[in-house]
């Protein structure tokens, strides 16, 4: 499945950041990550730092699936607002999953440090406003909740949001001080280097065949011929897990984004903000650490790859003229265009944990807008349930859940 058109910005801003060799020889350890992406970073940076002797594969390039054409902003909020998640799971998985949303911005910020990161990681305030009036009554509804469980966020009106940010015809928003934004291409780099020097054993070009699934180990054959006998696979798939599991658990979307040229006065009153609406599919837009803007949006159900590239010049006047109506008086200057793939659950949750057909395996599937941040969960998820424990969350995100 191809995740990404063929001109997605992280990859073209950042080039060729580490090239790995293919598997050649047959390996064996504790734990196999497959799935060379953000996701696969950080599970394979976890099991790492707990002491398991750590392998991880992908089929393509390193990084070169849907983390290279990944928006990167860290936002708390998923997909479906905390109200109404309290009305399908209940209050404690809902506010408890927005909570580790939260929490995860802050353990990247910490694994930046630790890394000494050049990924640019950065915190935002996040604004999600309401794009039509009949909008309002629900965004004050979330707002109201996300008051309730202690969020730091305040309500805004049309007329300060244009004050402070230069936006028209918007009908009020919430304001969050919880948010970051990274480049998650570098950043996954940074963690598979570091982890690298830490006996991570790093194989791209390295496509799993088959898995013969044993009592106490499986064994993983790749196309190229040889085998990894391991104790654990993780795989960290995302969006391919659909070619994997058969039944039907997510819907997978097509995304829309485009970056302008550089400008550094333009974009200076939203450099800190994360932005957002309430439409459907919502809009959504971010600076970069090099003065670009960055917007995204046109959600479409996923195909196939040709179907959605085709659409690429139709999604960026659409993008475009959503923009308008905020910033009427603006001028945007294109200067990439690309699209991707992503999960759409009904719950907005991530998949993870194991899964009934899979022995010795787990799953860490970060769906969503924010991806990222599940994935985050998702790694200490991992280390919990190589020691046989259970983290609060397993129930909310379990499989046949």
């Amino acid at each position: 499945m191809d995740l990404k058109s063929n001109e997605p910005f992280w990859l073209l801003k950042n080039g060729i950041l580490a090239s790995y060799p293919s598997l050649k020889s047959d390996e064996e350890c504790d734990v196999l990550v497959i799935g060379g992406g953000i996701t696969g970073s950080l599970v394979a940076h976890q099991m790492i730092q707990d002491g398991y002797k750590t392998i991880l594969i992908d089929k393509r390039e390193i990084c070169n699936g849907s983390t290279s054409a990944t928006t990167s902003m860290l936002q708390y909020e998923i997909d479906v607002p905390l109200f109404e998640l309290i009305g399908k799971i209940g209050e404690k998985g809902a506010v408890d999953s927005y909570r580790a949303c939260s929490d995860s911005i802050d353990r990247i910020e910490m694994l930046t440090k630790q890394l000494r990161s050049q990924a640019g990681f950065k915190r935002k305030k996040s604004l999600y406003f309401a794009s039509k009036k009949k909008d309002v009554d629900w965004l004050k509804k979330e707002f109201e909740a996300r008051k309730k469980y202690g969020f730091k966020v305040k309500w805004l009106e049309s007329d300060e949001i244009e004050n402070e940010f230069g936006f028209r015809n918007t009908y009020g928003g919430i304001i969050s001080r919880q948010g970051a934004s990274i480049d998650a291409f570098k950043f996954a780099h940074e963690l598979l280097e570091f982890n690298r020097g830490e006996g991570l054993g790093i194989f791209d070009k390295t496509e799993m065949k088959s898995v013969e699934y044993r009592k106490d180990h499986n064994l993983v054959t790749t196309t190229n011929g040889p085998q990894i006998k391991t104790k654990k696979i993780i795989y960290c798939i995302g969006y391919e897990s659909k070619n994997l599991i058969t039944e039907h658990f997510v819907n997978l979307k097509s995304t829309y984004a485009i970056v302008s040229e550089i400008d550094h006065d333009k974009f200076k009153n939203i450099s800190s903000t994360l932005v957002w609406n309430t439409d459907e599919p919502y809009m959504y837009m971010r600076t970069t650490d090099d003065g670009r803007l960055l917007i995204g949006g046109g959600d479409e159900d996923f195909y196939n790859a040709e179907k959605r590239d085709a659409l690429l010049n139709k999604k960026e006047k659409e993008i475009l003229k959503t923009l308008k109506k905020i910033k009427p008086d603006y001028h945007f200057y294109t200067d990439f265009v690309w699209a991707g793939t992503f999960g759409e659950t009904k719950d907005g949750l991530p998949f993870i944990g194991e899964h009934k057909k899979f022995k010795n395996s787990y799953f860490v599937l970060g769906f969503g807008g924010n991806g990222i941040t599940f994935s985050v969960t998702g790694m200490e998820m991992a280390s919990l349930f190589m020691k046989n424990k259970k983290h609060p969350l397993s129930g909310y995100f379990k499989f046949g859940r």
